[in-house]
């Protein structure tokens, strides 16, 4: 059994979001009757789930597209100010195509599109690593080291934000791997790896420590590579990638259903609060310095919590 709203986004190019809208807007239908309940439990294999007349029929295939983002390219449908969009650029056949993550409107680089929202969820929401490099102005310093091997936790995180953001807290993640390329003085050049995709992560990462990242580049996504892709083009996955990514798929799915059958054998006491760990960053962390490697660029220097790498298995 699956969530209305969840068998939608699932199953259809909808968002979640625009999921429940269509429902509560009268637009679904099951067995020929209109339901308004995004939270409705369907079967999911023999459901009869219409919406706006057409049959969300259950299927695992799925494209996934590689787009090399330009910069002065916004991720996003329209913009009120008129600036040019990705969509602008990708041929018509992939305009109902959704972005995995965001890259901002100045940088550049990979950038992931799918036909299928149950897809750009999981990798959205996944912690697969990301692959950067980046141009920082000023010199690479040892706070920057031993955040980037230890994390990071502010209380305002507005420093580097879009101008319009609102300030408050943020934490950051160590990072998986680091390199710093160049390290001139006036300028620098660093390869990272990431885990998440915040907004404006790294901008405001750097940010805290008063360097501003003049270029952004993204290199990969989880074992997907840029390669020699020209900028503005787009290529498909290759036959391995799918497959590595249907394996990651398989794993989330399961572990998913693991996770709601755990849930009702043992439902957390209500009003108690859920442990989390602290990540606060203290200056007693500073006495496990980051060391930064002078063997070629590679991820997992964290051991992190990766299930879909370059030529990982699950």
């Amino acid at each position: 059994m699956m969530r209305l709203n969840k068998y939608i986004a699932h199953y259809s190019t909808y968002s979640r979001r625009e999921a429940d809208q269509a429902i509560l807007d009268g637009y679904v239908r099951i067995d020929g009757e209109v339901e308004t309940n995004p939270a409705i439990q369907v079967d999911e294999r023999n459901a009869n789930v219409m919406i706006s007349g057409n049959k969300i029929v259950p299927s695992d295939q799925f494209t996934v597209i590689v787009y090399n983002k330009p910069r002065g390219e916004l991720v996003t449908k329209k913009d009120p100010q008129g600036r040019k969009t990705i969509y602008d650029s990708l041929a018509k056949q992939y305009r109902h195509y959704i972005p995995v993550g965001r890259l901002d409107f100045a940088s550049e680089g990979l950038l992931l599109l799918t036909d299928a929202s149950r897809v750009a969820t999981a990798l959205m929401t996944s912690k697969m690593e990301r692959v950067y490099k980046i141009k920082i102005k000023g010199p690479v310093t040892e706070g920057m080291k031993i955040a980037m091997g230890e994390g990071l936790e502010l209380e305002d995180a507005s420093a580097g934000a879009h101008e319009h953001a609102d300030a408050g807290p943020m934490s950051f993640a160590p990072f998986y791997a680091y390199q710093v390329q160049k390290d001139q003085g006036d300028y620098s050049i660093l390869k990272v790896a990431i885990g998440e995709g915040q907004n404006r992560e790294l901008r405001r990462f750097f940010a805290h420590f008063g360097a501003e990242i003049v270029d952004l580049k993204r290199l990969s996504f989880g074992g997907i590579e840029l390669n020699n892709l020209p900028t503005g083009k787009v290529r498909f996955l290759e036959r391995s990638e799918y497959s590595n990514l249907r394996e990651f798929l398989d794993a989330v799915e399961k572990a998913e259903k693991q996770k709601q059958k755990n849930e009702k054998k043992a439902p957390r006491a209500e009003g108690k609060p859920e442990h989390k760990p602290s990540k606060t960053f203290t200056k007693d962390k500073a006495k496990a310095k980051a060391k930064p490697s002078n063997e070629p660029f590679s991820t997992n220097k964290y051991k992190p919590d990766s299930k879909f790498s370059k030529g990982g298995k699950k």
